[in-house]
């Protein structure tokens, strides 16, 4: 698979930036409470990284886009944290078997190829009892949906970088074996994020001991 994409990367890093007058908080509550040695699975240009609080002892930062990962390792010299930005995939993070007290996965498993691949690989680096956040655009409802479908089979993967907005990927994380913990439904109102790539889910899991 290509994970070079120049073109929406540049796109995305702006506007997401744009965006965090309303997302920042989301940030803020998704890596709340969170501590020790974390994975974050697709860091893109590193937003998440300002929120992590001061019990995380080190971040392994994932992305495999250059220019994102390239902003990424930017904004790591000012984390509050230890924060190691690599290239990498999602369905092979570079991490040992249980290695991992948290994964973060915060506006990825939309565009990875195969999500149960992913959260299969999380399940690796994580040891038991570790913790999984995400905040994630997800599947609309009713006719919503159904526009979102004709989008994931034309043309959105192709425009977005990948991306696809109808995914349900709170099911796909109890199919992975994770036990949800918490599970909030936000949509434009609350994060700025508008449709196709709303609304989206906040949360929390756990795997299993």
């Amino acid at each position: 698979m290509n994970h070079r994409h120049p073109l929406f990367a540049r796109y995305y890093a702006r506007a997401s930036v744009a965006m965090e007058r309303d997302l920042g908080r989301h940030r803020a509550v998704l890596l709340a409470g969170l501590s020790g040695r974390v994975v974050e699975v697709g860091a893109g240009n590193g937003l998440n990284f300002p929120h992590y609080p001061a019990a995380v002892t080190e971040v392994l930062a994932v992305e495999p886009e250059p220019h994102l990962r390239s902003l990424a390792r930017a904004a790591a010299a000012s984390a509050p944290v230890p924060v190691t930005v690599v290239d990498g995939l999602a369905d092979h993070l570079p991490a040992g078997d249980g290695s991992r007290d948290a994964a973060v996965a915060s506006l990825v498993l939309c565009s990875v190829p195969d999500q149960m691949s992913a959260l299969a690989e999380i399940r690796r680096v994580l040891r038991p009892g570790g913790r999984l956040r995400f905040l994630e655009h997800v599947r609309a409802e009713g006719g919503r949906y159904r526009i979102q479908r004709v989008l994931d089979a034309t043309v959105y993967p192709f425009l977005a970088g990948g991306c696809h907005c109808g995914r349900d990927t709170a099911t796909a994380i109890v199919e992975a074996g994770f036990t949800v913990d918490r599970i909030e439904r936000l949509g434009r109102a609350d994060t700025g994020i508008p449709f196709p790539a709303a609304p989206q889910i906040l949360g929390a899991a756990t795997l299993p001991g």
